[in-house]
């Protein structure tokens, strides 16, 4: 950066590149298994066992063989001797001798020699000890063999993975009690500005001498679904000693956000307090609407790693937007995550949209799919950076490149669905990375 703070106008690929490369995986830690759900794995789990470690049924019915069933239907029923039953829990007292079968419960083991599982609704079970067999479409099926689900040895669940319910039950299956988890980065949030005033002081609101700091809160219910640990630092004024005093503590944490003073003018008492604090900048401003006025750098600690600072515009709609498409990566990142990039889906436009030739634009859209499949967008209506309502009433953020003036209607676009829920993806879903013509 020059003394004079030019802006650097890098593109939202750029930026998200320049910040990655900034920032590494913090430490792991172990966690009970109860306590593992939206954390992120740090080591690889492996499965020590079989599963199902026997061969066992899919349905409620009776064990048999196939060879036994071939000509069985309602008008010619197959009757066959019941040599037993095996409930779930159970197991067989034997093999399956040919002419017999065995009740079976689902998830019981399969009786040595028995091929099919004869679903209960295709039989009838009679008082003399024998059942009829009404149907031969079973034949061959309803069983789970042993090692379907995994196998000794086999990685069941990669490093860097999400632990949603369906791992959480899949590490229980495998005797998981205790799980090595990346540790959750601890971010600051610091609002800044004359002019705020937190949610309890809604009186000077009302009374018109203020404006709630709607962006702190906004951003710790987004650091949270991010799996983050938010702290909250309050509200400081535009003065370098308030700011010194609600900026220094956050040397402690893993990362930081600021909200407003993110212009880095002449003026820009935030990044000076900063810089004394050590702060190396990265670059300000991208190509990006809402949101351009963003900025990033990172503070040296000694003995610790470099603390990352992101600076988000103070406007609503800008400072969650910045949020869900910059800083979020960079986060999934910290967080050891090896799905980091925003989730895109691909959408039609379903009116004509205008937009900007040399912004990306990320406009607030609804979605609606139609009867073919298709995703369809439509702008939520007024777009300015101050109307927090519009985010309310979008599902998505409808994607318009910077090389566009506009999206003709029925044209194919991306969207990032807004659901509330840190769905990411491997790979870019949008713009280029490496190479990239300026």
């Amino acid at each position: 950066m020059s003394s004079a703070r030019n802006a650097d106008w890098v593109t939202v690929p750029q930026a998200i590149r320049i910040m990655l490369d900034a920032v590494q995986p913090l430490g792991a830690e172990t966690v009970p298994l109860l306590a593992a759900a939206g954390r992120v794995l740090a080591s690889a789990a492996s499965s020590p066992i079989e599963m199902p470690p026997w061969d066992n049924s899919g349905m409620d019915g009776f064990a048999a063989h196939a060879a036994d069933l071939e000509a069985a239907s309602e008008d010619t029923p197959v009757r066959l001797r019941l040599a037993g039953s095996i409930p779930a829990g159970g197991f067989p007292a034997g093999p399956l001798a040919r002419g017999t079968v065995m009740k079976i419960m689902t998830g019981a083991p399969v009786p040595p020699g028995a091929d099919t599982v004869v679903r209960v609704e295709h039989t009838r079970e009679l008082s003399d000890g024998t059942v009829e067999v009404l149907d031969a479409s079973d034949l061959r099926r309803n069983i789970r063999p042993r090692g379907e689900d995994m196998r000794v040895g086999e990685t069941v669940i990669l490093a860097g993975q999400l632990l949603r319910p369906q791992e959480v039950g899949v590490l229980a299956s495998m005797g998981v009690a205790q799980v090595t988890v990346q540790r959750q980065p601890r971010v600051a949030v610091l609002a800044t500005g004359d002019e705020l005033v937190d949610v309890t002081g809604f009186a000077e609101v009302l009374a018109g001498r203020r404006i709630v700091n709607s962006n702190s809160y906004a951003l710790h219910a987004g650091l949270a679904a991010t799996g983050c640990v938010p702290w909250l630092l309050g509200i400081a004024r535009d003065d370098e000693a308030s700011l010194r005093e609600r900026l220094r503590p956050a040397l402690e944490a893993d990362a930081l956000i600021t909200t407003a003073g993110a212009s880095v003018g002449e003026h820009d008492r935030v990044k000076d307090v900063l810089e004394t604090l050590g702060l190396s900048l990265s670059f300000w401003r991208v190509r990006m609407r809402p949101g351009s006025p963003f900025s990033f750098g990172t503070i040296e600690r000694a003995g610790r790693t470099p603390l990352p600072v992101f600076g988000l515009p103070g406007n609503p709609v800008s400072a969650v937007v910045t949020f869900e498409v910059l800083v979020r990566p960079v986060l999934r990142w910290l967080l050891g995550r090896s799905d980091v990039y925003p989730f895109t889906l691909r959408v039609r436009a379903a009116e004509r949209i205008p937009s900007r030739r040399g912004l990306t634009h990320f406009l607030r859209a609804v979605l609606e799919q139609r009867e073919d499949g298709e995703w369809w967008a439509r702008l939520t209506g007024a777009q300015g950076s101050g109307m927090l309502t519009s985010l309310v009433r979008a599902a998505a953020l409808l994607v318009v490149p910077e090389t566009k003036d506009a999206l003709a209607e029925g044209e194919q676009a991306l969207a990032l669905p807004l659901t509330g829920a840190d769905a990411a993806q491997r790979t870019p879903g949008f713009g280029r990375l490496e190479g990239e013509n300026e």
